[in-house]
């Protein structure tokens, strides 16, 4: 069984400012999903997607609600002084969209670009990063998460279309910011062949992505508890149940990744570059990909 840990620098605490910074490391045994730093500095979300895992973390309040800023930033401090010398990165997406209050993030990121060791990750659905493209920012990672058309209009409530996110994304790599993308989760929809080669098409004939993260739907019991809409679990049926919930089959799994692997490689896209998300250890042994050299979204 594989199992891959980044564990945290020795003798450093997991939890700061009560919970505003914590180290995640609850992946289970099954599951690739190095651990990483969440910068929780609001709660909840907007938007609402109904595959979103989410609505089961907040028992369906979902509500957004920030965390003092003053709080924020003496949690930061402590963090940035334990980790002097010893780069991390901290993942402001993880329990909301990143872009949720624009002009709180940028604060944020304001603080990161005031010292040159760690960096903010900042993950989106959203478009609206006019607030961020001030400057150029070296300790500010952008990540925007991207799906299809067909998937946005079926499942992704209250959010921009993709080619939006796609523009912004693109605003961003154009004044020099690291920018990632997530395709996830991928549905295997009607013609998601011809839906996601558009897709990636649109992205490349804008600007080109860092990293690319890969997933497909993850079934977590809350999730499906929550959901208001349950016609994506229908992609269940026939699928297998792992240590982070309900997955599609895993013949079905293989030829998305596979797809998407050809596709992103015949545009030159360096393949150490792509990554797959809370996928399974024996899925990525299928793929002949090594886990332990994972360069995933949410970490360095």
């Amino acid at each position: 069984m594989i199992k891959i840990t980044v564990k945290p620098i020795q003798g450093f605490k997991r939890v700061y400012g009560g919970g505003i910074i914590r180290y995640f490391d609850k992946t289970p045994r099954d599951i690739v999903c190095p651990h990483f730093w969440e910068l929780n500095w609001a709660y909840g979300c907007r938007f609402e997607c109904e595959y979103c895992y989410l609505q089961g973390t907040f028992r369906g309040n979902k509500e957004p609600r920030p965390r003092p800023l003053n709080q924020v930033f003496t949690a930061l401090d402590e963090f940035f002084k334990d980790h002097r010398g010893k780069p991390q990165i901290l993942n402001s997406g993880e329990l909301t969209d990143s872009l949720v209050y624009p002009d709180r993030i940028k604060l944020i990121s304001d603080k990161f670009e005031q010292q040159s060791e760690h960096k903010l990750l900042i993950l989106t659905k959203s478009s609206n990063v006019k607030p961020l493209l001030d400057r150029p920012r070296k300790q500010t990672v952008f990540s925007f998460s991207l799906n299809a058309n067909e998937v946005w209009r079926r499942w992704e409530h209250k959010t921009p279309p993709p080619i939006q996110r796609i523009e912004a994304a693109k605003a961003a790599a154009e004044i020099g910011d690291e920018v990632r993308v997530r395709i996830d989760p991928i549905f295997p929809i009607e013609n998601w062949q011809a839906e996601y080669e558009d897709l990636v098409y649109s992205i490349f004939s804008e600007f080109t992505p860092e990293r690319i993260t890969l997933g497909t739907p993850r079934g977590l019991a809350k999730t499906l508890m929550y959901s208001r809409d349950l016609s994506w679990a229908k992609y269940f049926d026939k699928g297998e149940e792992t240590g982070w919930g309900k997955k599609i089959s895993d013949v079905l799994r293989r030829e998305i990744y596979l797809f998407f692997y050809d596709k992103l490689c015949s545009l030159g896209f360096d393949k150490s570059k792509i990554a797959l998300c809370k996928e399974t250890a024996s899925m990525w042994k299928e793929l002949g990909l090594d886990p332990a050299k994972v360069r995933c979204n949410c970490v360095w």
